[in-house]
């Protein structure tokens, strides 16, 4: 999982140019849930800034964070001036100072399992809000879903990231809201899911899959074999079902 973590710089143009854009329901939701004035926020795993950009919008002072030189490079060139940057996974992230806002968007699995939880809360005030989004990206045509299956099946099984700590995905908890619940750490912990329905072409889905860590781990010939062997079963148009999974958290004031 660490290798394919940091995967995604070598394609950090492309990651901007085809993962979704994230809606602005999403700091809607989160501000909702806060119930206060988010002043300060810190962003784990920020990518490209896809989400940075939209709550330093919102007038938040955001500090975004990436292990990867490349993807933050790509991001500074997108969001607001005032975003600072710095290059640390959340396991090398100082905590002197706290923040009311810790999130996470399609990043939060990348981090090291052990002492998660405490990490995150060691970041955020007492009372603050930590917010992680995510969610897999699924052809809409259950036909088109198992042409596309079968097609990668001789390069790669499956192309999803598993469930970090193997919860079923029929589960009315996801994780990380299991193991938010479980840690002792926080408090409120809910569940939201923000229907996203996507229209693109068939090269533009082949573009996204190039951004997809199951394909960067394969051997360059292996990976344009694959893709040529689901373009040919690909409509020239795709409907794609991209619903964002929202978890939201309350730090304690104390550890139980």
């Amino acid at each position: 999982m660490a290798g394919r973590a940091l995967s995604f710089g070598t394609v950090a143009r492309a990651y901007e140019r085809f993962r979704p854009d994230y809606p602005s329901q999403l700091v809607d939701l989160v501000l909702e849930y806060a119930g206060r004035p988010v002043r300060t926020a810190l962003e784990i795993g920020a990518g490209t800034g896809k989400a940075t950009r939209l709550f330093a919008r919102r007038g938040i002072d955001v500090t975004a964070t990436d292990p990867d030189p490349a993807m933050l490079a790509e991001l500074r060139a997108h969001v607001p001036p005032g975003v600072r940057t710095v290059r640390a996974a959340l396991e090398d992230l100082p905590t002197d100072r706290r923040y009311d806002l810790v999130y996470a968007a399609a990043a939060l699995h990348w981090t090291r399992p052990e002492g998660r939880s405490s990490r995150l809360a060691a970041l955020l005030e007492p009372d603050g809000v930590l917010a992680s989004a995510g969610g897999p990206v699924a052809l809409a045509d259950p036909a088109v879903e198992e042409a596309v299956r079968v097609a990668r099946t001789p390069f790669l099984t499956t192309d999803d990231v598993p469930s970090p700590d193997g919860t079923p995905p029929g589960d009315a908890m996801q994780w990380p809201g299991t193991e938010l619940q479980r840690s002792g750490w926080f408090d409120d912990v809910r569940q939201c899911v923000l229907p996203r329905r996507l229209t693109v072409d068939a090269d533009d889905l082949l573009g996204y899959l190039g951004t997809v860590s199951a394909y960067l781990a394969l051997p360059t010939a292996e990976r344009e074999q694959a893709f040529r062997a689901i373009r040919r079963v690909l409509p020239d148009t795709v409907e794609l079902v991209a619903d964002l999974t929202v978890h939201l958290a309350r730090r304690r004031p104390r550890h139980p």
